[in-house]
């Protein structure tokens, strides 16, 4: 019976490299005899020391989806470049690497998506809980109608230093986390509602309705972008955080980090 390694070898002949998706030990040194220097390892963590690695911060599901960010990654890295063919060792249909595919690089995949979970201070899965929220409003917008918002996550303290309340803080008392259901349908309510979501680095709701105050000068953002905009990128200019504004005029998702924009998507596409 072939083994996947020896699979490996036949689809690596002419392939600009080989990525190991969460190896078991035994599974990294048998790839590794196959491509050698080429070999890069997309995990959690970096358990076999392995030259060439990739931090995966967040469990994918979807197969293509964990390949996509992997790649990403990559590409910050400098382990591959547009116009290069990978061949991506993944588990399909559970941990141990079951599958390898073909995978083209292209620059569309490198969105800014994996700077902005895998290098941000916040948790991973704070910055995806945001993202959700932001995503789902994007789609269903507040009873049907476009709706614009402004999530800042991380460096909470700082961000409240650089802000001023615009009206009482409902979440004043409260220790809830975003990512709880219930919690989420409050945000998508006070979405509505002028002024920024402060939320901490382990997802804690610290405040709604701040206005920031940081100054505008040295941001550049595109043209036709408003005041949400212009705000998002100087408090992340300012402070560690990462701001994700929604648009209430074109509906499109954007992210800003060190005062610049990282990424930007159409919540109908994600």
């Amino acid at each position: 019976m072939t083994s996947s390694a020896d699979l490996l070898a036949d689809l690596a002949a002419d392939v600009d490299g080989v990525f190991l998706f969460s190896p078991t030990g035994s599974t990294y040194e048998d790839y590794r005899e196959v491509d050698g220097e080429s070999v890069v390892v997309v995990a959690p963590e970096n358990d076999h020391d392995a030259d060439r690695y990739v931090e995966l911060p967040l469990e994918f599901d979807n197969v293509r989806d964990r390949i996509r960010f992997g790649v990403e990654g990559a590409m910050d890295h400098g382990f591959c470049a547009d116009g290069d063919v990978l061949a991506c060792a993944v588990g399909v249909f559970g941990d141990p690497i079951d599958a390898v595919i073909r995978t083209p690089v292209t620059e569309s995949m490198h969105s800014g998506i994996y700077d902005l979970f895998a290098n941000s201070r916040a948790d991973p899965s704070v910055v995806r809980d945001v993202f959700d929220v932001a995503i789902e409003l994007g789609k269903k917008g507040q009873k049907g109608k476009p709706v614009g918002a402004l999530f800042v996550v991380g460096d909470a303290g700082k961000v409240m230093n650089k802000s001023r309340p615009l009206s009482y803080n409902p979440f004043e008392k409260s220790h809830v986390h975003v990512g709880d259901p219930i919690v989420n349908v409050m945000l998508k309510e006070f979405s509505r509602l002028d002024g920024a979501f402060v939320i901490s680095d382990s997802g804690k709701i610290v405040s709604a309705y701040r206005y920031l105050e940081p100054g505008a000068e040295g941001v550049d953002i595109p043209k036709g972008l408003g005041a949400r905009h212009m705000a998002g990128g100087a408090i992340t200019r300012d402070t560690n955080a990462i701001a994700i504004v929604l648009s209430e005029s074109d509906g499109l998702v954007r992210a800003f980090k060190r005062g610049q924009l990282i990424l930007e998507l159409d919540p109908e596409e994600y």
